[in-house]
């Protein structure tokens, strides 16, 4: 996919959304062991390569997510990190979302001329129930970003973070089901209550996918495909857009980018019933939509 970075492979797993991870699932689906953790060869400065007219192939005002198949704060990447945080630097034009499960190493993880953030990276906790929503998003409140966010995904338990929202450090909330082998069950009230916390306080909320496993009135819904998903997820009502996300984005010289000469994302027919589509980057026309 265009919009993800992955430096780095491979996790070890920490709490309970890890119990059933999607990328120790899809790596023994391909006879890998998802626990090897290793730095990637072509991908690792994906963010700065050029197509043959010397253009960036990662656009102005485009969203990176970054090591979706490991977690940017895992101590064995330690080595490699400081790599990665160049090459943040160097595309301030581009927004770098970071989401983690280990928010308590990532003070000591920081660049020296981090100051008190910079504006090109969006951080985000992962709280996939009451327990760690409560043990981590105070230590996301507590660390220097611009920009902050909480994923509620795989979300096995509801989850009340009003007293955490109203604080005004959150910017956004996303959350989804869980997937593949041993997928635990998403009640569809967890998310009407979360949506309801988020609208009360005009933030952003995406239900994005409702799992495998899904709950409602009573009923148990067994999904397997995303797509179906996704457009459940969509067709609920239940993401919400608040207050925008003002994000300072400029070139190498310090020049704010403006908006429109920012990256457009693409959404194309197959969009439009996707539930990710609110905090999505935009179709990369790979061609494996077969049905539009």
């Amino acid at each position: 996919m265009h919009d993800i970075w992955n430096p780095w492979h491979g996790c070890v797993k920490c709490s309970e959304g890890c119990d059933h991870c999607y990328m120790y699932f899809l790596d023994a689906q391909r006879g890998k062991n998802g626990a090897e953790i290793y730095r990637t060869k072509t991908g690792f400065r994906y963010p700065l390569s050029r197509d043959r007219a010397g253009n960036y192939k990662v656009k102005s005002g485009e969203q990176l997510r970054v090591c979706m198949t490991s977690d940017f704060f895992l101590p064995e990447a330690d080595p490699w990190r400081r790599e990665a945080w160049e090459i943040i630097s160097q595309r301030p034009d581009v927004l770098f979302f970071l989401l983690t499960k280990r928010p308590e190493r990532v003070e000591k993880c920081l660049p020296f001329n981090w100051g008190d953030g910079w504006e090109n990276v969006f951080f985000n906790v992962t709280c996939e129930n009451q327990r760690r929503a409560d043990e981590r998003i105070p230590i996301l409140h507590s660390l220097p970003f611009k920009h902050k966010g909480i994923m509620v995904a795989p979300m096995i338990g509801p989850v009340e973070i009003g007293q955490y929202l109203d604080e005004g450090q959150i910017e956004q909330v996303i959350c989804g089901g869980e997937n593949y082998d041993g997928a635990r069950p998403c009640d569809f009230r967890w998310v009407q209550s979360l949506s309801r916390q988020c609208r009360e306080r005009n933030i952003t909320f995406n239900f994005i996918e409702t799992g495998t496993n899904f709950l409602k009135d009573g009923r148990r819904y067994h999904m397997p495909d995303k797509r179906v998903q996704s457009e459940m997820a969509h067709k609920s009502g239940m993401s919400f857009k608040g207050k925008p996300m003002r994000v300072l984005l400029t070139d190498e010289f310090g020049a704010e980018i403006p908006q429109s000469a920012r990256y457009q994302p693409y959404f194309g027919p197959q969009c439009e019933s996707c539930g990710s589509r609110p905090t999505c980057n935009g179709c990369a026309r790979c061609g494996r939509c077969t049905n539009f």
